[in-house]
């Protein structure tokens, strides 16, 4: 809003080691023959044989595993591009006009990043190669260096509240939020290839389909979401949320790809919608101000920031059930973060007390409670595992 799886016999273990061999040898690049793509994208293993081949996006890296979308980002599993850049949190602080960078491995702030006005959201480009801060007031897109955490020269971007990548990595996709708009921007140079405009109010978070061909966008202000075709970059279809007075928040799809789960912060929970289907979404409470969704390490699990309560909800995939709810000792306003590298905290924004939170993903147990600036928002933890970033403050796959 404005202001995260006996002993065998000898020959037996000797044609599996075998098999075993056969398979790391024939993995190839899972990067599109795109320029971009082939300079910037790490070598991945192609998917398994024996799963079905989806039909993706033209130029969209292949889908790993197709009940997971999440399996490039397995603990640890950094890629090339980023596995020297040191690990940091980089806060927005949408009141003070900077982000607060913290190192994780001694809970305190080592660098104070003054940008633009009312920086949003901290984004990992789509090569992993660059951070943009989205400095939404001061129209711009500011890059940061994340091996060496230094601010580059603003690009002129006019209201990008929040920013994602198509899977292939051609376009950029800003959340004009105010100018209610979806603006397609070259994923490089940043210069304007199509502008959309919706009816809805509040463009805001948004998350791709397992083949990339649409993704589901929130309109926090109206209450709506919206289906968006990402090849013809157009709207396919719109509608209400059955809850009066809805704004939509996060958006995460679930692992097998075949449902969208959109926080709501008015109606205290989850809207689960088919995404291909597009029919009304049922609902699943979680708890005041349902915010962000963060995916955990092993695909099972996504914790839900309950902004308003103080509290994360844990949400078992396979269960289709929450399982945990944490309470944050002493309150707190549990905002946007992620998960870090081997997934053992989640780290989340305090929107309006001005702090930071370091939570252990086993036990739910606060580690740490860090003072950054006034208005702390779209946190990035950073690197991360995966082969490419859809935007927000990481989506990986």
């Amino acid at each position: 809003m404005r202001t995260t799886k006996a002993a065998r016999l000898p020959a037996v273990a000797a044609a599996l080691a075998a098999l075993a061999l056969l398979s790391a040898c024939g993995g190839g690049s899972g990067a599109p023959e795109t320029p971009a793509a082939r300079s910037t994208a790490p070598v991945q293993p192609q998917a398994k044989k024996a799963d079905p081949v989806v039909d993706v996006l033209p130029g969209m890296p292949p889908v790993l595993d197709p009940t997971d979308v999440y399996s490039a980002d397995r603990p640890g599993n950094l890629s090339p591009v980023v596995k020297d850049f040191p690990s940091r949190i980089y806060v927005p602080n949408t009141n003070s006009d900077t982000v607060s960078v913290i190192d994780p491995k001694t809970y305190t702030v080592t660098d104070t990043i003054r940008v633009g006005r009312q920086p949003q959201h901290v984004v990992p480009s789509w090569d992993l190669k660059t951070l943009w801060v989205n400095d939404d007031l001061g129209n711009s897109l500011i890059p940061i260096d994340p091996r060496t955490g230094r601010a580059g020269k603003p690009v002129a971007v006019h209201d990008p509240y929040n920013l994602y990548f198509t899977p292939n990595g051609r376009y950029a996709i800003v959340m004009a939020s105010a100018d209610r708009q979806l603006v397609f921007r070259d994923a490089h140079t940043m210069k304007t290839v199509k502008t959309v405009p919706v009816s809805c109010y509040g463009v805001n978070h948004a998350d791709f389909s397992l083949d990339g061909r649409y993704f589901i966008v929130s309109c926090e202000f109206s209450g709506e979401v919206l289906k968006v075709d990402t090849e013809k970059m157009e709207v396919l279809r719109q509608e209400k949320l059955p809850f009066h007075g809805a704004m939509p928040q996060d958006v995460k799809v679930s692992p097998d790809g075949k449902l969208f789960y959109i926080a709501d912060m008015m109606a205290d929970g989850l809207w689960i919608l088919d995404g291909d289907a597009f029919t009304k979404p049922t609902f699943l409470a979680t708890g005041k101000g349902a915010h962000g969704l963060y995916v955990s390490r092993d695909s099972r699990k996504m914790y839900v920031s309950n902004r308003g309560e103080g509290t994360i909800s844990v949400f078992d995939f396979a269960q289709n059930r929450l399982t945990e709810k944490w309470r944050l000792p002493g309150g707190g306003s549990p905002d946007m973060g992620g998960v870090s590298a081997d997934g053992k905290i989640l780290w989340l924004s305090g929107r309006y007390n001005s702090e930071v939170y370091a939570i252990d993903t086993r036990t739910g147990t606060e580690l740490a409670r860090i003072h950054v600036g006034s208005g702390p928002h779209g946190l990035a933890v950073y690197p991360q595992p995966g082969r490419y970033s859809l935007g927000h403050t990481g989506i990986f796959r």
